[in-house]
């Protein structure tokens, strides 16, 4: 394939529902300071195409794992495979959670249910095409994705009140702290908070080993740019990548801030997710509790929309007041999430069991509510583009990696092409209902799908790319040390994910040199033996 349609099948395999479904909730619910994730994925795209690319274009692989036995051994790529299909597969499960999502609030259908619809309907749609027919097919999407999406942007701040526009909705956002892009990471004090998820330092360093993980190592990816005609074109999409993921992301997020705005002037729901906020309604315990909840909670909206008049009409007149409400839409903005949250202590009690998160809900109450009837259905439908596009990717590449990495190593003289084809279909449709199962178990994890996602992939991916970094640069190590030193490093990841508070985008670092360290221990070692 051209590089253009490298570039847009790895940009439409991330571009999932959860980017447009959860990223604009991240940013309505912690600001925009999740952009800072992806600093360090132009540096990633750069190593990748000087070092990775080279390599697996030379062995001319189908998988990126094939490359560690000729390098290591059996043992090694075995591990390795078995750690990526852990990993994808936990991860495309949420990835049908997000479009069950939709489906749930709009029917109030059970999320159990919308889970299975949409999870056969992908295994279909996967295991009747290839990775060249997803391929295709996402130039189309990632096409009507964005006109949607922009249209959207356009449409939440043309419905602001009269006299209001774009820079009014960025300074009323910017005011509450929505537009966060950069924030150091260091406490009043001087000190530097490791469990805070997102700064300059973890985004460039943590998010650059994430993305030199997720491009290098997992074969959703890899599988992408193996694609390419030739290794120029393989290098050129990727490099474009680079360039273009930080923008697109920057103004999704953005979309998130001013829909935030939009509920400064227009009264929000006290919970997102309507379904959850019946049951409450409809609860003997807690009844009347929610109904004094949604009275106070009104009475602070007609509170933010004047202070928010009164912010932006002194913010025009150059007033030096405008500071004194902006103090107190922030103040306020505290009471309005004090409220929140008691009513999601309320869903997640023992009485309720629900699913308390509901920042993956808040664009899609907005959609609903608020945009023309016939937008609705093009969002909708644009949201259910994005999940199959991405999860027929990943189901692909999880059946890719079984069939050769797994199958054809414990079975390499049984099977003819046409029993490679049979079976991969297999491995498809295995994947699809395991992932739907993992699906049935998404909520909960993260502040958003987006932040799960990628708390997931965090938890393997050091590993996994220590694995990879050993083999190209620390010739001298062999199979067997690098094999038990990733076995150690994967169990002191999850340790730290365990009984330590530092933040997930740290894993990727620590787990990649634990992986290098250890190796290079144990090979000094045996050599020493010997």
């Amino acid at each position: 394939m051209p590089w253009y349609l490298v570039l847009l099948s790895i940009m439409g395999t991330q571009a999932s529902a959860i980017t447009f479904l959860s990223a604009p909730g991240q940013a309505y619910t912690d600001g925009m300071r999740f952009v800072q994730y992806y600093f360090g994925l132009p540096i990633a795209m750069v190593i990748i195409a000087a070092v990775f690319v080279p390599v697996f274009s030379r062995l001319n692989v189908y998988t990126a794992y094939e490359y560690l036995e000729h390098r290591f051994d059996v043992n090694t790529r075995t591990l390795t495979s078995i750690l990526f299909l852990i990993s994808r597969g936990l991860s495309t499960g949420i990835s049908i959670f997000a479009p069950s999502i939709i489906l749930s609030s709009l029917f109030g259908w059970n999320i159990y249910f919308t889970n299975i619809v949409t999870g056969g309907f992908l295994i279909i749609y996967t295991v009747s095409g290839g990775a060249r027919a997803v391929a295709y097919t996402q130039q189309l999407q990632f096409v009507i994705i964005f006109t949607g999406l922009f249209l959207a942007g356009y449409l939440v701040v043309n419905m602001l009140p009269a006299d209001y526009g774009f820079t009014d909705a960025l300074y009323l956002s910017g005011a509450a702290g929505k537009l966060n892009v950069f924030t150091s990471g260091f406490k009043a004090n001087g000190s530097f908070d490791w469990s805070d998820k997102y700064n300059i330092w973890s985004g460039i360093i943590g998010g650059c080993f994430l993305a030199l993980s997720y491009f290098g190592t997992d074969q959703s990816q890899v599988g992408r740019y193996l694609t390419a005609k030739s290794m120029k074109e393989s290098r050129i999409g990727l490099l474009m990548n680079g360039l273009v993921k930080v923008p697109m992301q920057f103004l999704i997020l953005m979309i998130g801030a001013l829909v935030f705005s939009f509920y400064q002037f227009y009264k929000a729901p006290v919970f997102f997710n309507e379904n959850e906020l019946v049951r409450l309604r409809n609860s003997s315990v807690y009844a009347d509790s929610i109904r004094f909840a949604e009275s106070e909670f009104a009475k602070i909206s007609e509170q933010k929309q004047a202070l928010a008049a009164s912010f932006l009409n002194n913010k025009k007149n150059n007033s030096p007041s405008a500071d004194d409400f902006k103090f107190q839409i922030q103040e306020v903005d505290l009471q309005s999430n004090e409220i929140r949250n008691q009513v999601k202590t309320w869903i997640a009690s023992p009485q309720m069991k629900g699913d308390n998160n509901d920042a993956n809900y808040i664009f899609l109450r907005f959609v609903i509510d608020y945009l023309p009837k016939g937008l609705v259905g093009l969002l909708i439908a644009i949201i259910f583009i994005a999940a199959w596009g991405s999860i027929a990717a990943a189901l692909n590449s999880l059946a890719g990696s079984t069939i050769i990495d797994i199958h054809k190593r414990l079975f390499p003289h049984l099977l003819k092409p046409e029993d490679e084809y049979k079976w991969s279909k297999l491995y498809t449709l295995f994947w699809g209902i395991f992932c739907i199962i993992i699906a049935c178990f998404a909520y909960n994890i993260g502040n958003s799908l987006i932040e799960a996602v990628n708390i997931l992939g965090s938890l393997f991916y050091g590993t996994l790319l220590g694995i990879f970094l050993t083999a190209f640069f620390l010739k001298r190590v062999g199979g067997k040390a690098v094999f038990y030193a990733a076995l150690v490093s994967q169990i002191l990841v999850f340790v730290l994910y365990a009984y330590t508070p530092i933040s997930f985008l740290w894993y990727n670092l620590i787990g990649c040199l634990a992986v290098m360290i250890l190796s290079l221990g144990l090979s000094f070692t045996s050599r020493q033996q010997a």
